[in-house]
């Protein structure tokens, strides 16, 4: 391995460190207002009361994210284009919250269920492959058109 393999491997970590995505927070609360087109004040207020919730800095100061960005204007328009008081909007959020927490518990409990059953499976194939066939006759009855008729012994 030469020094540039190393270098390489190096830089991929960091990238990999520094990946961007929607939760990551990045917008200061100017920004921010601006990209949801609120005042910054109101952000802060939303803040205080909770609906929107951005990240802070160690010297506390407020980030936000692509999904913070969302947020705000949902909230704006539920605010202004539905007439909904804000702790209306903090009990929609709340509960959509809970219904995406649900189903990401309702995917992987499937998602167990079907692990589960696939085990089952191979465990049922195994215990069937074990049998000793040579015990007990086997005969492959698929079709019979055998007619059984039982009568009764007389009673004395």
């Amino acid at each position: 391995m030469d020094g540039r393999d190393g270098r390489r491997r190096g830089h991929a970590a960091r990238a990999a460190a520094y990946e961007l995505t929607d939760e990551s927070p990045v917008y200061v609360i100017s920004v921010a207002a601006q990209l949801s087109g609120l005042h910054p004040q109101t952000l802060r207020q939303y803040d205080r009361l909770g609906l929107v919730s951005p990240d802070r800095t160690a010297g506390r100061g407020r980030r936000y994210s692509a999904r913070d960005i969302e947020l705000l204007r949902e909230v704006q328009r539920l605010s202004q284009d539905e007439g909904i008081n804000l702790a209306g909007i903090k009990r929609i959020i709340e509960l959509e919250q809970q219904v995406a927490a649900l189903k990401q518990q309702v995917a992987e409990l499937s998602s167990a269920v079907e692990g589960a059953a696939a085990a089952m499976q191979q465990r049922e194939a195994q215990v069937h492959a074990s049998y000793r066939r040579d015990l007990v006759p086997y005969h492959d009855v698929r079709q019979s058109s055998a007619l059984v008729v039982w009568r009764p012994k007389p009673r004395d």
